[in-house]
């Protein structure tokens, strides 16, 4: 029997190696585990801050285009400004339209009265052939036979000043050939020869106008102003 016999050498020295080998062991996989714990901490840190990088690249990135738009806006709208400012105020260098929306741009050089409706009288005395009275004389071409001329025009009665017609009053300007039987003999013997730019006075006789009238035409001798815008 081996009871009351002493140990074996050597065997409290291998039994002290055992137990610190399993306490390395341990502490290994407790600095293993740890190690994890801090990696896993570490990756969660970096993902919270790419969040916020990315959250804030997404606001700002939101705030640029709205800068944008909004500066388009105004440069739209400063646009759009400009243009009608542009549009209701005349060029320096161009000639406004007739006034009363009657007419084209007058010719260079024209004088600005014509942009004024005139103020046509009646006449005196009898009226026995046609007269052409320059009014305003223009600069530009004679008007030939068988040429467009465009007008602005006024016609009354001659013997008390009625006005029966007016280019003025419907807003546009009257655009015809001369000289070639389109209007009244009146108007194409005493506009052939008349300058571009020209006003001038017509006193017709009614044999040159509509004789007795009809067919709700003026009767008897009449008077015209006629402004001359263009021939061509």
């Amino acid at each position: 029997m081996c009871v009351g016999l002493p140990p074996a050498r050597g065997a409290g020295h291998h039994f002290e190696q055992g137990v610190d080998a399993v306490s390395e062991r341990t502490q290994n996989r407790s600095q293993k585990s740890e190690r994890r714990l801090a990696a896993q901490l570490a990756a969660q840190k970096a993902a919270e801050k790419k969040r916020r990088r990315q959250a804030w690249a997404g606001g700002l990135a939101g705030v640029a285009v709205v800068a944008v738009l909004i500066t388009v806006f105004v440069i739209i709208d400063r646009g759009r400004d400009e243009a009608d400012q542009a549009a209701g105020t005349p060029s320096a260098s161009a000639s406004a339209p007739a006034a009363g929306g009657a007419g084209a741009p007058l010719p260079a050089g024209a004088d600005p009265a014509l942009n004024t409706k005139p103020v046509v009288e009646a006449g005196k005395g009898d009226l026995t052939k046609l007269v052409v009275t320059p009014l305003i004389k223009g600069t530009g071409p004679e008007v030939k036979t068988g040429q467009t001329i465009t007008t602005n025009y006024v016609g009354v009665f001659y013997a008390d000043g009625r006005e029966f017609d007016s280019s003025w009053k419907r807003g546009e300007p009257a655009s015809f050939a001369i000289g070639v039987g389109q209007v009244i003999p009146g108007w194409d013997q005493g506009l052939v020869g008349v300058t571009v730019g020209s006003r001038v006075q017509l006193d017709i006789p009614a044999e040159l106008a509509y004789g007795d009238g009809g067919g709700g035409r003026p009767a008897g001798p009449l008077r015209f102003v006629v402004d001359v815008l263009a021939a061509q």
